[in-house]
C-alpha cells in the first residue's frame, strides 16, 4: 500500500477549508512484527488504538509531543500495519496552507510528516476515522513514473528495512 499511495491525490476539507495535493513520499510500518511500529509485539495503549482500526482508517499520533503524524491503516484490525504519509506536494489551497504554516516557503509546506499534517489541518480528531467518511480523503492519482525505495528515516529500530517510498524525482542524492 505504501508504494501504491505514491501519486495518490489527497484532499483535506478540515475546518471547511479545501486543500489538495499529491502524495510524494510514504513509509510502511508492518505492525506487530516490526520493531519500529507502534504496534510492535501487539502493544496497546490509549495513544495507539487507531493503529488497530479497520484497514482504510486513519491512525494519527503525536511525534515527540509536538507534531501530528497521519497514517493510513493497512492491515487487518489486529495486525497494526500502517502507512505513514511523509510528504505531499500541495496543488491547491496555498493561501490556507500559508496561514497554517506562516513564515514557511511554499517548497517546505508539506515536505515532512508533521509539516503535511499542519498544512492539511490534521490533528488527533481524525484518529480512528474511516478515510472515506473523513474530512481528509485519498483518491487514485497519476502514478509516479519512477519510485525509489530507501530505508526508513527518523527512527531508531529496523532502520535498514527498505520501506520508504519516494517519487523518483524527489529521491535523495
Amino acid at each position: 500500500m505504501a508504494r501504491v499511495l505514491i501519486g495518490a491525490e489527497i484532499e483535506s476539507a478540515v475546518g471547511g477549508v479545501l486543500v489538495r495535493g499529491r502524495v510524494v513520499e510514504t513509509e510502511a510500518y508492518l505492525g506487530v512484527d516490526d520493531p519500529a511500529s507502534h504496534a510492535f509485539r501487539g502493544r496497546r495503549h490509549a495513544g495507539n488504538q487507531g493503529i488497530y482500526s479497520p484497514p482504510g482508517s486513519w491512525y494519527v499520533y503525536r511525534s515527540y509531543g509536538i507534531h501530528w503524524c497521519a497514517n493510513l491503516v493497512a492491515g487487518g484490525a489486529s495486525s497494526g500495519a500502517a502507512v505513514l504519509l511523509r510528504a505531499v506536494e500541495i496543488r491547491s489551497g496555498l493561501d490556507a496552507v500559508a496561514g497554517r504554516r506562516p513564515g514557511v516557503v511554499p517548497a517546505r509546506y508539506s515536505d515532512g510528516p508533521g509539516k503535511l499534517c499542519q498544512a492539511l489541518g490534521v490533528d488527533r480528531t481524525l484518529d480512528g476515522a474511516r478515510m472515506v467518511d473523513s474530512a481528509v480523503r485519498l483518491a487514485p492519482g497519476t502514478p509516479a513514473e519512477a519510485i525509489v525505495v530507501t530505508p526508513r528515516i527518523g527512527i531508531s529500530k529496523a532502520v535498514d528495512w527498505p520501506l520508504r517510498f519516494l517519487e523518483g524525482k524527489r529521491a535523495p542524492p
